[in-house]
């Protein structure tokens, strides 16, 4: 079994997983559910689906796990655009979570269009 330690994105996801659930119980905790619980979804789904891609039993399956991760990132962004302009969360949030984010959604690209060939 691969050490999931040695492998970015599996890494990279799986602590922005954590940073995502940690945004969402204060803003539950602030009493704001709808755009928190599909932030928790998105944001805990691409880690998700790396796990699963890394388990994939084919090649056909490894590109479909990581392009739904891919999309769960793309959602996820959204998610945090949508509350950072409603003032849920603050720019300097913001723009942390993105800085996370933005490699993440680089690298599962590339690892999409690698897997292609």
């Amino acid at each position: 079994m691969e050490n999931p330690k040695e492998n970015i994105i599996v890494t990279k996801s799986y602590q922005f997983a954590i940073h995502i659930v940690e945004l969402c119980k204060t803003l539950q905790e602030n009493k704001e559910y709808t755009l928190s619980k599909q932030l928790l979804k998105s944001g805990t789904s691409i880690g998700a689906n790396v796990e699963e891609a890394v388990g994939g039993i084919s090649k056909k399956d490894f590109r479909a796990k990581m392009s739904i991760a891919y999309k769960e990132a793309r959602e996820s962004h959204y998610w945090l655009r949508i509350l950072k302009d409603t003032s849920y969360i603050s720019k300097e949030k913001f723009d942390a979570l993105e800085i996370e984010l933005l490699p993440i959604l680089k690298i599962l690209y590339r690892i999409i269009e690698t897997s292609k060939s």
